[in-house]
C-alpha cells in the first residue's frame, strides 16, 4: 500500500530545493530590479513557503502521537498554505502580464480590478479560522475542504486563464524561447492541479509548480539572449522586442537616443579595438544614470534610454548631464578622445508609432542642417516620415498601395501620341505620396525592382487590354530605374515579362534620366543596346537638367530625346532661356532624334514650339497625370472630338 505521506514528503523537499535554488540563482544573476523579476520572486517566496508547510503537514500526519503543540503547528501550516498559495495564480496573472510589456503601475484602476477577485478570496482564507468557509479540522484533526475552496480554485483558474489569454493576445511581441517556456509552464502546471485535484492524496501541485517555474527561468527570467555581453546592457533584439510591447500597450515613456557621431573616424585613427572600449566606457557611464535594465545598445557607439514615471524637467536635466560629459574628452588608457554626440529626444506615445521610428534615428544618416547636439520635437519630423516612408514602401504591393497614373502625350497637330506611365502611392496611414518622395527610399531599402515590375506589368495589362491600339496610341512611355538595368540578366528579364503579356516591345518606350546616365556611358549603353535590339524603344528624360553632353546622347542611341520643363519654362521668360531652346532643339534635330518637350502649360508655349516643329508635347496643358479609368475617358472624349 503506498504511504502517501511519505511520497508527499518527497514532493514537498523536492519543490522547496528546486524554488531555493532558482531563488539564489536568481539573485546572484542579479535579475531583481524589474517588476517582472520581483513577481518572479514573490511567487518563488510563495512556493517555498508551501513546500514548508507541505514538509510539516507530512511529518504530523506521520507522526504516532498528536499533540497540542504538533496540532497547532499543524493549522498554523494550513492557514499559511491557504493564505499564500491563494496569490499564487494572481501574481502569475500580473507576472505574465509584465513579461508582454503591460504596466498596471500606468492604470491603478485596472490593476485594483484585475486583483478585486484575489482580494475576495483571500479574505475568505483570513477569516477562516473563525467561520472556516475555506476548510476546517474535524474532530479527528483531519483535514476537510468546504464550500470556499472551490471559489477560490475558481479564482485561481480564472487568473490561470487570463495569463494564458493574455499570453496569446500578445504572442507576437514574445521571442520564441518565451513563447516554448510559457507553454511548458502551463502545460506543466495545468496537469499538477488536475492530478491534485481528481487524486486528494497526492499533493504535487506545488512540485509541478515549482518545475514549471524553473522552465520559465531558463526561457523567461534568463535574458542572456537579449543581453550585450560586452557592455552589459539590452542589445538590439531585446530593444526591438520591448518598443514593440511598449507600442502595443500605448505605455507612456521618453526615449533618450545617444548617437556617437565620429566613432568610424576613431575606429579608422586608433583601430577598431578602442571602438569596444569607448562603447563599454559610456555604457559604464549611463549605468550611474539610471537602472541597468533601462539601458539599449542597438549598434557600437549608439543607446537608447527608456524612461518610465520621470517627469519632464528630469528628463532635460539628464539630457544635459549626458551633454556636459559629451563635451569634455573621454580618457582610454593613456589617451584623451573627444567624442562627438547626437542626442534625440522623443517619446511613446507620441512621434514614435512603430519600431521602425527609433531605428530610424538610429541607423540613418542625420541631414546636413539638422547636425545640432539634441534633436527634439518638429526636428525629428524629417527622420520620423523617412521611417514612416520606409515602412509604407514596404508593405506597399502587399497593401495594394501603388497605383499607375497616365499623363497623355500629343503630336504636334494635336493628335494623341500616346502617355507616361507614372506610378502613384496612396498608403492607409500617410496618405497620397508622389515618386519624388517616395522612389529614393524605394532604391535605398531594395524595393525598387518590385516596383519596376509592378509598374510594368500594369502597363503590359493595359496595353494587352486593346485600348491603346483602338485610340492609336504609338507607345506607352515606362521609367526605367537605372539601378535596376545595371544587375545582371536584366534586360532578359524585362523581355520576359512583356513577352509574356503578348504585347509588342515597340509599344513600350523605356524613360532614362539624363542625370543617371551620364554616369556611365558604357555600361548603360550596352543596356540600352540590349533593350533596342530586343525591339523595345528607348528616350532620354530629363534632358538639360544634369550632365548633358554629346557623348551621352550619342553613345546611348535613344530614339526620343524628352527636353526638361525647366529650358521650356526659361524660353518663356527671357531671350536667354529661348536660345537654350532653339539650340537644343537644333542640335537634337540634326543628331536626327525624335524631341517630346514636357510641362507645356500655356497657348503662349504651345505656339512656341510649333514654330520650332518639335514632335511631341506633354502638360498640363493637356492633362495632368490621372488615373487609368480617367485616362481611357480623357481620351475617348478626344476621340469623338476629332
Amino acid at each position: 500500500m503506498i504511504d502517501y505521506s511519505v511520497l508527499n514528503l518527497g514532493f514537498s523537499i523536492s519543490a522547496l530545493l528546486i524554488c531555493f535554488t532558482n531563488i539564489v540563482y536568481t539573485i546572484i544573476q542579479g535579475r531583481t530590479a524589474k517588476p517582472q523579476h520581483k513577481y518572479y520572486l514573490a511567487v518563488l517566496a510563495i512556493l517555498v513557503l508551501n513546500s514548508v508547510t507541505g514538509i510539516i503537514t507530512c511529518f504530523t500526519e506521520m507522526s504516532p502521537v498528536v499533540s497540542d503543540e504538533l496540532l497547532l503547528t499543524y493549522k498554523v501550516a494550513e492557514y499559511l498554505y491557504f493564505l499564500t498559495h491563494t496569490a499564487l495564480c494572481p501574481i502569475l496573472y500580473f507576472y505574465i502580464s509584465t513579461v508582454c510589456g503591460v504596466s498596471f503601475a500606468e492604470n491603478r484602476l485596472k490593476g485594483l480590478l484585475s486583483s478585486s477577485l484575489f482580494i475576495i478570496t483571500e479574505a475568505f482564507v483570513v477569516i477562516n479560522p473563525w467561520f472556516n468557509f475555506v476548510y476546517y479540522i474535524d474532530e479527528n484533526n483531519t483535514f476537510q475542504r468546504n464550500w470556499a475552496e472551490w471559489l477560490i480554485y475558481i479564482a485561481a483558474a480564472v487568473y490561470y486563464a487570463l495569463a494564458f489569454v493574455f499570453m496569446l493576445r500578445f504572442w507576437e511581441v514574445l521571442a520564441k524561447k518565451r513563447k516554448t517556456a510559457l507553454i511548458f509552464f502551463f502545460m506543466l502546471v495545468a496537469v499538477g492541479v488536475f492530478i491534485q485535484l481528481v487524486m486528494k492524496n497526492i499533493r504535487i501541485e506545488v512540485l509541478a509548480e515549482a518545475m514549471g517555474f524553473t522552465g520559465l527561468m531558463m526561457g523567461v527570467e534568463n535574458e542572456d539572449d537579449r543581453l550585450n555581453a560586452t557592455l552589459g546592457i539590452y542589445n538590439r533584439v531585446a530593444l526591438e522586442r520591448d518598443l514593440t510591447a511598449f507600442i502595443k500597450h500605448s505605455r507612456t515613456l521618453r526615449l533618450i537616443v545617444i548617437r556617437i557621431t565620429n566613432l568610424d573616424n576613431i575606429s579608422r585613427m586608433t583601430g577598431s579595438e578602442n571602438t569596444i572600449l569607448i562603447s563599454i566606457s559610456v555604457a559604464e557611464y549611463l549605468k550611474k544614470l539610471i537602472p541597468t535594465q533601462y539601458i539599449y545598445t542597438a549598434n557600437p557607439g549608439n543607446f537608447v534610454l527608456t524612461l518610465f514615471d520621470m517627469e519632464e524637467l528630469e528628463v532635460y536635466e539628464l539630457v544635459q548631464d549626458i551633454r556636459s560629459r559629451f563635451e569634455d574628452p573621454w580618457k582610454f588608457e593613456d589617451n584623451e578622445i573627444p567624442l562627438s554626440a547626437t542626442i534625440f529626444i522623443t517619446g511613446i506615445p507620441g512621434r514614435i508609432k512603430h519600431t521602425s521610428d527609433v531605428f530610424y534615428m538610429l541607423d540613418s544618416t542625420i541631414p546636413t542642417d539638422l547636425e545640432k547636439a539634441t534633436l527634439e520635437g518638429d526636428d525629428l519630423d524629417f527622420l520620423l516620415r523617412r521611417a514612416a516612408l520606409e515602412s509604407a514602401v514596404s508593405r506597399g504591393l502587399d497593401e495594394n498601395s501603388f497605383e499607375v497614373y497616365y499623363q497623355p502625350t500629343y503630336n504636334l497637330d494635336g493628335s494623341l501620341h500616346g502617355a507616361e506611365a507614372l506610378l502613384r502611392m496612396h498608403d492607409s496611414e500617410m496618405g497620397n505620396l508622389f515618386p519624388d518622395e517616395f522612389i529614393p527610399v524605394a532604391e535605398q531599402i531594395g524595393m525598387i525592382g518590385d516596383i519596376d515590375d509592378f509598374v510594368l506589368e500594369e502597363v503590359c495589362k493595359f496595353a494587352a487590354s486593346g485600348i491603346p491600339a483602338k485610340y492609336n496610341m504609338d507607345c506607352i512611355n515606362v521609367n526605367l530605374s537605372v539601378l535596376q538595368c545595371m544587375k545582371p540578366d536584366f534586360v532578359e528579364h524585362i523581355t520576359e515579362i512583356v513577352e509574356r503579356s503578348g504585347v509588342d516591345k515597340g509599344f513600350i518606350n523605356f524613360e532614362i534620366t539624363e542625370s543617371v546616365a551620364a554616369d556611365d556611358y558604357r555600361q548603360l549603353s550596352r543596356v540600352v543596346t540590349d533593350l533596342k535590339n530586343n525591339g523595345f524603344l528607348i528616350s532620354m528624360d530629363d534632358y538639360g537638367t544634369g550632365y548633358s553632353n554629346m557623348n551621352a546622347i550619342f553613345s546611348m542611341n535613344f530614339d526620343v530625346i524628352k527636353i526638361d520643363k525647366s529650358i521650356l519654362w526659361s524660353a518663356e521668360k527671357g531671350d536667354l532661356g529661348q536660345i537654350i531652346l532653339e539650340n537644343s532643339v537644333r542640335m537634337i534635330r540634326q543628331i536626327k532624334k525624335k524631341i517630346l518637350v514636357e510641362g507645356v502649360e500655356t497657348e503662349k508655349q504651345l505656339e512656341m514650339l510649333r514654330d520650332l516643329e518639335v514632335d511631341y508635347l506633354q502638360g498640363y496643358y493637356y492633362s495632368k497625370p490621372i488615373p487609368k479609368d480617367e485616362f481611357i475617358a480623357l481620351i475617348d472624349k478626344i476621340e469623338q472630338v476629332s
